[in-house]
Parts: structure tokens; sequence; C-alpha cells
């Protein structure tokens, strides 16, 4: 065999072997690229199922946050029936009229500070704006039903009804906050009918309504006042705008004093023209606005209705409300008449057995809230009156009759209940009718 072909043999057996590794380097490169598809479609399909189970958490997150709103004050039956608790579900109660702070006071409203002071009142608000729904609910229904003809004692027990049904009466938890006052013509206040009372109202009566609601002793005060006849606008006007200036005025570190000067200043420029004669509206002197406590519907700070030196200031927190007063008559009311309301004001303990009975009945029912006759026949009570009349001469409750002024005149009264948050101050009572 000679040199070269023994060469070209190994050439050829060398090219071979390189083929083989060509085939064997092929194989192994499909095989990997089999591999890495496999993992493409397994990552686009992990990243699908991340997506699909990221958006039925972001679902589930919406779900939670969504809130069940109700009906509002539109679902309200005629007459009223329904809890506002269930027009309004997840406490849900609109605000008040809110009002900015002015002048010093300006910072407030931005104020961190305040606004953490604020979420600490939470719950007051929620009560308080449950309990003004309650009365505007009420009230709605009153005023579109109040008519001559009508008696007393329908009307405070259709408003009374009213109300326990909206707040869901509960005793101490929510309730009525005081006797309804059905106050006519000369009689400016604290009338309310007692059992077998049925005055009726005459085309030409002027009628104050004042009732109140309460929410865990959180109470609201409004009142308004009806006629039937027109030539006692100018008389209605007076009050309604008086009390929008006291309320308008208010604020934290003001002189009540000062608001008693706005308030007279606005009444006395009205005047009313009565069979001829024009007469000036006056404020009644003697009677005023008042600041709210925990179940006292009078805590101790009175706001005048007429200029005086009082420098009381208003502050921070506190719940007041601006009542006015306007009359044709002399401007000042006394007592007189049959008495209705009663407040127990004292922890002093009675003599009499029949009064010890009757101040643990009152006192289980009504603590300080104040109360009446009727409320006192409800519940079951009978011949109370001595024993009522012993708590009065102790000092225990505390009575209060009829404020008139002379007869013959007309008085008007218009109310609205606000509270100084530290932010804001918020009438709370206010609705579309005023």
């Amino acid at each position: 065999m000679s040199v070269a072909d023994s060469t070209t043999a190994d050439l050829g057996l060398a090219e071979k072997k390189l083929g083989e590794l060509a085939i064997n380097n092929s194989n192994d490169n499909n095989g990997e690229k089999g591999t890495d598809d496999d993992e493409e479609e397994d990552g686009e399909e992990g990243e699908a199922a991340e997506k699909t189970q990221k958006k039925k958490r972001k679902n589930k997150k919406k779900n939670k946050k969504k809130k069940k709103t109700g009906l509002g004050a539109a679902g309200q039956t005629s007459p009223p029936s329904i809890p506002v608790s269930q027009l309004f579900p997840n406490n849900s109660y609109s605000e008040g009229q809110i009002c900015e702070y002015v002048d010093d006071n300006k910072y407030r409203t931005t104020s961190e500070e305040m606004r953490a002071k604020d979420r600490l009142n939470e719950q007051q608000l929620v009560d308080l704006r449950r309990a003004a729904e309650v009365h505007r609910e009420v009230r709605q229904y009153a005023r579109a039903n109040i008519r001559p003809g009508m008696d007393l004692t329908t009307i405070a027990e259709m408003i009374e009804n009213g109300t326990r049904a909206l707040v869901e009466e509960r005793g101490f938890e929510s309730g009525v906050g005081f006797p309804t006052g059905l106050s006519l013509n000369h009689c400016a206040a604290h009338y309310t009918p007692n059992a077998g009372d049925f005055v009726e109202i005459k085309e030409d009566d002027v009628l104050k309504v004042d009732f109140g609601v309460h929410v865990n002793g959180h109470i609201i005060d409004s009142a308004f006042t009806m006629s039937w006849n027109d030539r006692y606008k100018p008389l209605l006007d007076a009050v309604k705008e008086a009390t929008n200036t006291g309320v308008r005025e208010a604020g934290i570190d003001v002189r009540l004093g000062d608001i008693g000067a706005a308030i007279q200043e606005v009444m006395e420029s009205y005047e009313i023209e009565l069979d001829g004669k024009v007469l000036p509206v006056k404020p009644i002197r003697n009677l005023c606005g008042h600041n709210i406590g925990p179940y006292l519907i009078h805590s101790g700070k009175s706001v005048p209705i007429v200029a005086n030196r009082d420098q009381t200031k208003m502050e921070e927190g506190e719940l007041f409300a601006i009542e006015t007063f306007g009359t044709t008559g002399s401007g000042y009311v006394q007592e007189e008449g049959v008495c209705s309301h009663y407040a127990k004001t004292s922890d002093g303990q009675p003599r009499l057995p029949s009064a010890k009975k009757l101040l643990h009945s009152i006192t289980k029912n009504f603590g300080t809230l104040p109360f009446c006759r009727r409320y006192l026949d409800r519940l079951g009570e009978t011949h109370y009156y001595y024993g009522l009349r012993h708590l009065v001469d102790q000092g225990i409750v505390t009575a209060y009759p009829p404020l008139v002024d002379v007869k013959g005149s007309y008085t008007a009264q218009s109310e609205h209940t606000f509270i100084l948050r530290p932010t804001v101050k918020e009438v709370l009572s206010r609705g579309d009718d005023y």
C-alpha cells in the first residue's frame, strides 16, 4: 500500500466523523430550541393567570369600598314612617349648611390640627345629622298638612309620632327632644296641649311650631311660624331674617352681646300693618337663644336677641340654638296659663310616697330631658298632679308655664341649631324650607 492511499483513507474517516458530529450538534440544537419554546409558552400562561388574579383582587377591593346607598329623603312615605337610618344607610346623612370661619379664625378651615380635632367628634356629628334629618322630614310633612280647623292635640301627636318612628325611639338612645310647642298668637312659647285640650286653629291665627329630636342626647332644636293670612308675612319675615343674622354673626370667640345687637337691628327694621295701623316689629327682650348640652336643652349660656353688655364668648365645640321672637305687642312676656312643660333639674329626694314614685318614672324615662303631662299619660301614670306639684315645690322639677305678651298682639318665632366645629360652623337644622 502506498503512502498517498493511506492519507486519503484517513481524510475520508475524518470527514465521516465530522459529519456525525454535525448531525449530533444539529439534533442537540433542535432539542434545546424545543425547550425554550415550552418555557415561553409556560411564561405567557403564567403571566395571563397572574393578571387574572390581580384583576379579581382589584375587583374584590372595589366591591369592599363600594357602600350601599339609600333612597334619601325622597324615599320617605307620607305621612313619614320609614326610619331615616334605612333611607341613609352607613350613616350617610347629609351635612348641614357649612359656613367657613373668617378673620382671625380663617386658618381653621385648612389647618391640619383643626381637621384632626374635627375627626374626634365624628360620632357626635353623625348623631346630630341623623336628628336633623328626622326634623326636616317630619316638619316637611307638618308644614304641608297643618291647616285651620285642626286641633292642637292632633298636630302635636302627628309631629311626635312621626319623630318617634323616624328616629326609632329607644329611650335615652333616641327620641323626642322635648314637648312640641304649639303657641298661638300672643302666646310666644312653652304651650303644648294637655289631655282634653282640643283648641282648634283659626284662619287668622299665627302658630309657632317648636319641636326637638335627640340621638344619644344630642338635641336638634328648631322652630318655624305658620299663618294663613298674608297680612302677617312681615312679622314672619322679620324673625326669619333676624335668626339668619344671628346664625351668620355667630362663631368662635364672638361675644353674645354683639350677636344680640345684630339681631335687634334687623328685627326693628320691620313693621307691619294690621287693621289700618302700622306697628313696629319688636324683639321680645326677655326671650333668647341658648347653648345645648348632652340631654340638656338649656346648657348655661344665653344668646340675647337685643343688645346688652354680655361679654361671654362662644367657644369651639359648642352647640347653639339661635332663636328669635318678634311681636306686635309690648316686647316682653310673662308666665300665664296652665302649665304643661316640665323638666327634672335637681337630684333631691321628695318626702311624699306618690312624689317618689313619680320621680322614679321621670328619671327612668326622661332624665333631664323636658317632658309634659301628655308624656306621663302615655306612660300610664295616673293621679300624678299632686305628686308633680310637690316635686316642683321642692325644686326637683322645674315648671315652664306658657309665656305670653299682651292679649291682642301677635308673636312669631324662628330657630336653628348649629355647631362650632374646629374647622367650620355647621348649621345642622338648615333645610330647603328655611
